[in-house]
């Protein structure tokens, strides 16, 4: 299946609201997991090859940007019955066995990933402290079976600049990842 790439930047949109609820047992808002600086949404799942090849560097980066004022939260929104392994239990684990450092979301409904326009996985949203979208980019240079430990952390020198001045950059290389796996209606 080829890689699925996301439209670029609509800065200044702003984040849709939701309310979803959390591995940990919690019920989460947006204002819940917005930081004083700023707010990271990733679309990620537990079986996508390029989410896969990136989440020890999402958890770094996920830790670094909570100590720059900046919330983060994760959510799924994959289709649980077609792709099991993407199921809230295995959501559960997965949150468990990584450590996640934030909220990791089920949208079972797919009524998020609809609102914020996700179409792939790994899909990050940057915001500001104000709401408005600053960056949709990739986390990094990394590849599907083409890793490398020294390269520029994109995601997180971009959310940097949004933490320290509001405004994300305006060269932005998309993201890469597998298909959002929609309900079959």
């Amino acid at each position: 299946m080829p890689a699925l790439t996301p439209d670029v930047c609509d800065f200044n949109r702003p984040a849709p609201d939701f309310t979803l609820p959390a591995t940990d047992g919690r019920t989460c808002t947006l204002n819940d997991v917005t930081g004083e600086n700023g707010l990271l949404i990733m679309f990620i799942c537990n079986h996508c090859p390029y989410v896969l090849a990136v989440i020890d560097k999402i958890v770094r980066d996920a830790t670094d940007l909570k100590a720059l004022g900046v919330g983060v939260a994760a959510i799924c929104s994959n289709d649980p019955v077609a792709y099991p392994a993407d199921n809230f239990d295995n959501m559960r684990k997965m949150a468990e066995e990584r450590a996640f450092p934030f909220p990791y979301l089920h949208d079972a409904d797919q009524s998020v990933a609809r609102a914020y326009g996700a179409v792939c996985t790994p899909d990050f949203f940057g915001f500001n402290r104000d709401l408005g979208l600053q960056y949709r980019g990739r986390l990094d240079a990394t590849r599907v079976n083409r890793q490398a430990p020294d390269l520029r952390r994109d995601l997180f020198e971009a959310m940097k600049q949004v933490a320290e001045t509001g405004e994300g950059p305006a060269e932005q290389i998309p993201s890469m990842g597998c298909s959002i796996k929609w309900k079959s209606v």
